[in-house]
């Protein structure tokens, strides 16, 4: 099993600096008398799991930059964005990259503030994992409350929104029974400073408000946090329970079969690698592969 990828411990940075992007649905809404389909847009945190969720009008470029706007105005800029090879995800980069064109006196200014896209390779979902089991659970909530029917556009925008919420109140680790124990860290709070939109973190009397010692409090609890953080939470990210025995790479010209989901396991593609890419840890992952001349 490799190492975990730096995008998943960035613990300095903030929330949504390393983002992970997908699409989901279509879902069916009703505006009068006609239907129309709505579908939904991940980002998720790579580092804490805080989850945002918001509505796209159809899958093309545009809806997609809109979302992305939307998301940097409510969370702030991403360091870098990680995604599948989507036509709206691969259409919104070249259109952010051509804007430093057309305004060539901005040009050295957008780059350090430009977002840097990481494509997973083809029919490799698996590289995704961490945003697409949440798409899992998103899907399956909203397959409970809606089942078939069409609802306003505005009811499924704030079912997403409370989805969001249940989604980024799931502690991050275990949680025990002892209520001497202190409570788990959830992506609220990284997010709030609180456990959800009602509750405080802490409760002060007037004298602990006005004087000296707040400050002092302010410092153990966070640095209460990051103990919790870094102890109960980091180790429980890389679980080694298989693949702990090495296997050998993949080389060029040697034959491989390619697994195709939409076709049965009798008809899938038989191919030669062309090219191997290694990763960060020298280990191959990721291969260009020709089949019938087509790499």
């Amino acid at each position: 099993m490799a190492d975990l990828p730096a995008a998943r411990l960035c613990i300095t940075k903030p929330p949504y600096w390393s983002t992970g992007v997908d699409c989901f649905g279509p879902y069916t809404i009703k505006i009068g008398r006609r239907h129309e389909k709505r579908w939904g847009i991940i980002f998720k945190c790579l580092t804490t799991r805080c989850v945002h969720l918001d509505l796209l009008c159809s899958m093309n470029t545009d809806s997609f930059l809109l979302a992305l706007r939307r998301f940097v105005a409510r969370r702030g800029k991403p360091f870098e964005i990680l995604c599948d090879r989507g036509t709206n995800f691969r259409g919104g980069e070249r259109e952010l990259k051509d804007f430093a064109v057309m305004e060539p006196v901005l040009k050295q200014q957008f780059a350090e503030q430009s977002i840097d896209f990481k494509f997973n390779p083809p029919l490799a979902p698996h590289f995704g994992g961490t945003w697409e089991r949440e798409i899992k659970s998103v899907k399956a909530s909203l397959r409970v409350v809606l089942k078939d029917q069409a609802v306003p556009e505005e009811v499924l925008m704030t079912m997403l929104v409370e989805v969001e919420g249940i989604l980024n109140s799931k502690p991050l680790g275990y949680a025990t029974s002892d209520i001497a124990d202190p409570d788990p860290i959830t992506p609220n709070l990284l997010l709030m400073g609180r456990r959800d939109a009602s509750l405080p973190q802490a409760v002060y009397s007037k004298s602990d408000q006005l004087g000296h010692r707040r400050w002092r409090h302010s410092q153990v609890l966070a640095d209460h946090f990051w103990v919790q953080f870094t102890r109960n939470y980091l180790p429980n990210l890389q679980l080694r329970q298989k693949w702990r025995i090495g296997t050998p790479d993949l080389t060029v010209d040697r034959v491989v079969m390619v697994t195709d989901p939409q076709l049965p396991r009798a008809l899938w593609p038989v191919g030669r690698v062309t090219k191997v890419i290694p990763s960060d840890d020298g280990k191959i992952r990721t291969a260009e592969v020709d089949i019938k001349g087509v790499s």
